[in-house]
């Protein structure tokens, strides 16, 4: 079955939890527990209705102020398809855990309130979903019953969105007027909005194609780990595991691995559950190679005649997420792949103001939530694509060497 991955943006109070939650409660994806522990906590707080927003809401702090502030991970199941929620804050001291949430998405679900109209966190969030190159969009027009099902404010909001989005390298945007709190075109179409003809946004998750999301062209596997059982059984086994980051592998297809540039062919892929005659993006694999070569973690297996680049030398997008900035000329781990390696960051091009788009220039001052284009220097080659061509190898993160916090997230220009 089909995985759809997806994250809920948007400015505080537009929904985003409280959508979440109806959007399990009608699908009927809670327990019984569950539903009884929110309309328990719904009662102390004096709330006549469900309060859907505790089922995402978990800690202390949210339920009492009302707010999202870590990333929450959903899962559930439809006849048609699996899903994997993140529920994203807010607020803009929050744009970190933002990032870091829909950086796996495929679809990225943009609350706006109908009365609020497009404001700074919806430039913000959409701006990033933009940067972060997730494919699809849909924009949920909330709060619809506040102004009694108007078609009229609908369509100023779509028409102000589109203008803006237009900006942006969204590639499918969509739009849907719902009501959070009472399930209007959430899973049952509703009856109070017999002008909008389009879907309800269960039916759109559903049915929305990403199949074509993924890069099946550049052949991209990471090695992750060398598998030598050792057995009697397996005594001459060496497979090579990892997850394919892009592209088709075969049995018989000749391959190159770097950085040696050893070629050699496929002769088998296994998987926990038996062999496979074709593996692709994103399928966890093992490759066995026709050939005994010198194969580590941190090598990438690739077609011989479609390679990656090869470069120390990286111009990338910079979301930074630590409350300390840069320091100068220091060094970092810097994780791509499955490869690590220790980088310095050069040089700041310029620093990006989310709210109207404009650059920065000579600007280095980077703090918390900036986003800025800058250079970097690796010790050792790194095999990258660009971002916007395959996600996986076109991204890394820099931990900080004495911390081991992660204090950015970057994407490769």
């Amino acid at each position: 079955m089909e995985l759809l991955r997806f994250t809920t943006v948007g400015s505080v109070d537009d929904g985003k939890s409280t959508l979440i939650g109806r959007l399990l409660y009608d699908s009927k994806s809670i327990f019984e527990d569950q539903l009884d522990s929110i309309k328990e906590s719904s009662k102390k707080k004096g709330i006549d209705h469900i309060e859907f927003a505790y089922l995402t809401d978990g800690l202390k702090d949210e339920r009492e102020q009302g707010i999202t502030i870590d990333v929450a991970y959903r899962y559930f199941t439809t006849p048609k398809r699996k899903f994997i929620i993140a529920d994203t804050p807010g607020h803009i001291e929050y744009t970190r855990n933002m990032v870091t949430g829909a950086s796996t998405a495929n679809l990225a679900l943009i609350l706006i309130d109908v009365r609020n109209g497009i404001v700074e966190q919806t430039k913000r969030h959409s701006f990033i979903a933009s940067l972060l190159q997730i494919p699809h969009v849909i924009v949920c027009v909330n709060k619809m019953d506040l102004v009694n099902y108007s078609k009229e404010a609908y369509e100023k909001i779509v028409a102000d969105y589109t203008d803006f989005a237009a900006k942006l390298e969204i590639k499918d945007v969509r739009f849907v007027p719902v009501s959070a709190l009472f399930g209007d075109n959430i899973v049952n179409r509703s009856e109070n909005m017999n002008w909008f003809q389009g879907s309800t946004l269960i039916n759109t998750l559903e049915t929305i194609h990403i199949g074509s999301d993924q890069n099946h062209i550049d052949c991209r596997f990471p090695v992750q780990r060398v598998i030598r059982p050792h057995s009697d059984e397996f005594h001459d086994y060496r497979g090579y595991a990892g997850r394919i980051a892009g592209g088709v592998f075969k049995p018989g297809d000749k391959v190159a691995v770097l950085p040696s540039g050893f070629t050699t062919e496929i002769e088998k892929i296994d998987t926990f559950d038996g062999e496979l005659d074709v593996a692709y993006a994103p399928m966890s694999v093992t490759l066995l190679l026709k050939d005994n070569l010198d194969v580590a973690r941190g090598d990438m297996i690739v077609r011989v005649n479609n390679q990656p680049e090869s470069t120390q030398n990286l111009d990338v997008m910079l979301c930074w997420l630590n409350k300390k900035g840069p320091i100068s000329r220091a060094k970092y781990y810097l994780k791509h792949t499955s490869k690590e390696v220790r980088a310095m960051i050069k040089d700041v091009v310029y620093k990006v103001d989310i709210n109207t788009l404009h650059r920065e220039e000579g600007s280095s001052d980077i703090k918390m939530n900036d986003i800025a284009r800058v250079k970097l220097r690796t010790t050792e080659p790194l095999f990258v694509d660009s971002y916007r061509r395959n996600r996986s190898t076109g991204s890394f993160i820099l931990v900080d060497e004495a911390t081991n916090e992660t204090v950015a997230a970057a994407m490769i220009i």
